[in-house]
């Protein structure tokens, strides 16, 4: 011990002790004093000063000598320790006392219900609209204030609270603004019919509204059974747009709700925008001389993409769809900084866990993959690579990743997250290896990636601990944590950034008014990608947000790169 050190300690000891612990800052409780009492001061437990002073007077001056021994230190160490565990009892009677003074309510709760309150909390927002209420609505009958009730959602009661989140939703969509105030009056979709089947959230709500201002006549379904915001969807019911969908839908729901939505009497849709391929793929089976009246499609998502082209090679697409999710601006943003921003805030959400130092296996390599890999590292995890694609694999290699094979990692990572786009990436085999507490999560579009039929077994126990959170539990007793059924996390957990979303709803916004108003002849029954000029206008759109400023070309420039000045700047085949 120093010189210094010693001097310090030793005017430390030198303090004397007060005879009570000065009183704590307490809030005004002046409401609660007809059942609680006049509040008291809180001092200092008698017994606990009394031992503490009595070890002060057992120092002697010989012993302040002595403060380097051990004997000493232990001795204090242990009057101190005996001091504050009586304390603590007389504090935790003196508290359960009080608790039991206050007036009591009976509540029934729920095993799920027995996280903290902090983390309740959290899930507040998305989680637990319907948590309370599980019944289905479809034999509800529901009027808007106007009286209509050609729609099927939770409670048309809450319109009002999702109507101010889907105004806060505007604010950060200032590429759909525009497009309302430049395209609203000419009406470009004047007369299109479009059934929707989309992810039901604030961000698609105003996607929805802009379509209706633009002229079409919207119905719309949810693609996903757990994605659906149940005060957005009766805000969207309260203005007017038939809507089909509610938060924890079943299977048989799901599907009757896209049946609704196509099938209303004197009603037949001309457009489809899908995410997922579900609507399309419902309407080709059970409706298919209306499938071949269709002006087009547009799809969102990989899974969808990859059903249209199985049509198109089978020569069974009769129909011209536009494929939004290879465009640039899908991919480069949807895709990425969605992804990267809102993998976190699910995974945060369901679970609270710490990603520093645990090891995690990221499935996919793809721009969904870029972005969850770059968000977990970041948080200090050590991430894992699988792929089955060269290009991705060396891509993960150079930004400093393993690329390994899940068997080969799959016992020791404490998290798996799927962003294939494929079917059974996580099998059975792979899930009796996993160790004990592993979390599972899928953040491709569909629930297949992880194959949980294996998991639906008699040996196997589900325990739901919190909303979209359930534990799969091994006859010895291990346990893995699997996050909303193996559906799209971030929005069947959490939510998404408004300002990327803008991006992607504006370019389907102009797929459906390109693929309306084109000219006989012009697009064939294929599936397109949107021009490089629309993905470069959609761009264009949000710049403003950032005070972005542009550099233009000269002539001299332009033509030494063979390119107008006002672009496109990339070829067509650009990804």
């Amino acid at each position: 011990m120093t010189e210094d050190q010693e001097q310090i300690r030793a005017s430390l000891e030198d303090l004397p002790l007060p005879d009570e612990l000065p009183e704590p800052h307490t809030e005004d409780r002046s409401e609660l004093k007809e059942e609680e009492g006049e509040s008291q001061a809180v001092k200092g437990s008698p017994d606990l000063l009394r031992m503490l002073k009595a070890a002060e007077s057992r120092r002697t001056a010989q012993d302040r000598d002595r403060e380097g021994s051990e004997a000493s230190q232990s001795e204090a160490e242990e009057l101190v320790i005996e001091a504050l565990k009586t304390d603590m009892k007389i504090q935790f009677n003196n508290q359960k006392q009080e608790f039991n003074k206050r007036p009591t309510k009976t509540v029934r709760r729920s095993l799920s219900r027995s996280i903290s309150q902090s983390s309740t909390d959290s899930l507040s927002s998305v989680c637990s609209e319907s948590s309370d209420d599980e019944s289905s609505p479809r034999d509800k009958l529901q009027r808007t204030s106007t009286g209509l009730s050609d729609f099927c959602i939770k409670n048309i009661k809450q319109a009002e609270f999702g109507r101010r989140e889907i105004e806060i939703a505007q604010q950060e969509m200032p590429a759909l603004m525009v497009l309302r105030k430049r395209a609203g009056g000419e009406k470009p979709l004047a007369g299109a019919k479009v059934a929707g089947c989309t992810h039901i959230t604030a961000q698609t709500a105003v996607l929805i509204e802009t379509l209706s201002l633009l002229g079409a006549q919207c119905r719309w379904a949810a693609c996903n059974i757990f994605s659906t915001q149940n005060a957005v969807a009766a805000a969207l019911a309260e203005g007017g747009i038939p809507v089909f969908a509610w938060r924890g839908e079943s299977e048989d729901d799901f599907w009757w709700c896209i049946d609704r939505c196509v099938s209303a009497e004197a009603w037949q849709p001309n457009m489809i925008l899908d995410d997922g391929g579900d609507l399309t793929h419902w309407i080709y089976k059970k409706y298919p001389s209306l499938f071949r009246k269709m002006k087009g499609i547009v799809e969102e998502s990989v899974t969808g993409i990859y059903r249209l082209y199985q049509l198109s090679k089978a020569g069974k697409l009769c129909v011209p769809a536009m494929n939004v999710n290879d465009s640039v601006t899908k991919q480069k943003f949807d895709n990425l900084y969605c992804c990267k921003e809102s993998i976190l805030d699910g995974l945060k959400r369901t679970t609270d866990v710490m990603f520093g130092g645990k090891q995690v296996v990221v499935c996919g390599y793809g721009e969904v993959g870029k972005g969850c890999c770059a968000a977990l590292k970041a948080l200090g995890m050590v991430v894992h690579i699988t792929e089955v694609d060269p290009i991705c694999a060396l891509q993960a290699c150079m930004d400093g990743f393993r690329v390994v094979k899940l068997s080969e990692v799959v016992r020791q990572v404490d998290m798996v997250v799927t962003c294939t786009g494929n079917k059974n990436v996580v099998v059975r085999e792979h899930l009796d290896r996993m160790k004990n507490g592993c979390i599972i999560c899928n953040m491709g579009h569909s629930s297949t990636e992880i194959d949980l039929a294996s998991l639906r077994t008699a040996e196997l126990r589900w325990e739901r601990v919190r909303p979209q959170v359930d534990h799969v539990i091994w006859p010895d007793g291990k346990r893995i944590t699997l996050l909303a059924e193996g559906r799209l996390l971030n929005l069947s957990c959490s939510t998404v950034p408004s300002l990327v979303l803008s991006i992607t709803a504006t370019t389907q916004a102009l797929a459906l008014i390109e693929l309306y108003s084109a000219p006989e002849g012009r697009y064939k029954q294929d599936v397109y990608l949107l021009p490089k000029k629309m993905d470069e206008f959609v761009a264009s759109l949000h710049l403003p947000t950032f005070e972005a400023h542009l550099t233009e070309l000269t002539d001299e420039q332009a033509k030494y790169l063979g390119i107008s000045k006002q672009g496109p700047f990339k070829q067509n085949y650009y990804r």
